[in-house]
């Protein structure tokens, strides 16, 4: 069955992302076909149809297989050169070194290197240097028994990124900005439950939407504009995660161009937008 669209999706996810319909709705009233499809099913006709990332959260445990397709796609938003530099999370430290503000980040290769680098922040969350849905995250604070799922006693393999537990997440939450197209076109925030620092749904998260600040937009553009220059090519999408330090201050937790969620139930104006850029790529 021939689209103009094909929305990438992995096997836990069939039918679409979280609040697919209102995406679904949108791409319809724009006058394009589309249609969901798993990632890495191969009778899926690839070359037929502008592709779009959208809900293949399982490429952190095959990153080469899923790069692979990706390389293998004609036309495909954002482009696998981005997925490449996006999924792992050494490009924070790129962005800091562009001028953008980050969260602090150290890059561990071993377990004998890892020590000191939490001494560097004491409280500490360590990741994969590859991974999603906040799968491996681990905080280092000191304390024996931590939260479920994310005491230190529960440290995967290296490589990580390792950074310093930054106490407004707890508080304040996590803010997101949707950048598409080049325009800042929302916001949300993300609060984890009691004990966590996860703020997925799956955690016991909560998201809401909420009106964008041009602190929050000027950092989003600040950090698209970064990324559009360290991988060589404009981006078609982008949602960019902040995080409020101790100094006041926001800064940049994630910027997702691989397969960031648009939280389309809290957001449904996303799905809009998004089916405004699908149609100006198909017209160009």
């Amino acid at each position: 069955m021939s689209a103009d669209l094909l929305l990438a999706t992995s096997a836990a996810w069939l039918d679409g992302e979280p609040g697919h319909g209102h995406l679904d709705a949108a791409l319809d009233r724009a006058g394009i076909s589309a249609r969901w499809a798993v990632w890495d099913d191969e009778r899926v006709d690839w070359a037929g149809s502008l592709v779009a990332v959208r809900a293949t959260w399982d490429y952190d445990g095959r990153l080469a297989e899923f790069l692979t397709w990706a390389r293998s796609v004609p036309r495909l938003l954002n482009g696998a050169d981005a997925f490449a530099w996006n999924t792992d999370k050494i490009y924070l430290v790129q962005l800091a070194d562009a001028g953008v503000s980050v969260v602090p980040t150290l890059v561990v290769d071993g377990e004998e290197s890892l020590p000191a680098a939490i001494a560097e922040f004491g409280s500490t969350v360590v990741k994969p240097r590859v991974g999603a849905g906040g799968r491996g995250v681990v905080v280092f604070d000191g304390v024996d028994g931590g939260p479920p799922g994310l005491d230190e006693s529960m440290l995967g393999p290296g490589p990580w990124v390792v950074q310093p537990l930054v106490a407004s997440v707890r508080t304040e939450g996590e803010g997101s900005v949707f950048v598409l197209d080049g325009a800042v076109v929302s916001a949300a925030r993300k609060r984890p439950a009691a004990r966590e620092i996860r703020v997925h749904e799956q955690y016991g998260g909560s998201t809401v939407a909420v009106t964008v600040t041009e602190e929050a937009a000027g950092l989003a553009r600040r950090t698209v504009a970064a990324a559009e220059e360290l991988i060589g090519h404009r981006l078609d999408y982008a949602r960019v995660d902040h995080l409020r330090l101790a100094d006041g201050s926001l800064a940049v937790s994630e910027l997702e161009i691989t397969e960031p969620g648009l939280y389309l139930d809290e957001l449904p104006g996303n799905g809009a937008a998004f089916a405004a850029l699908v149609r100006r790529r198909l017209d160009e």
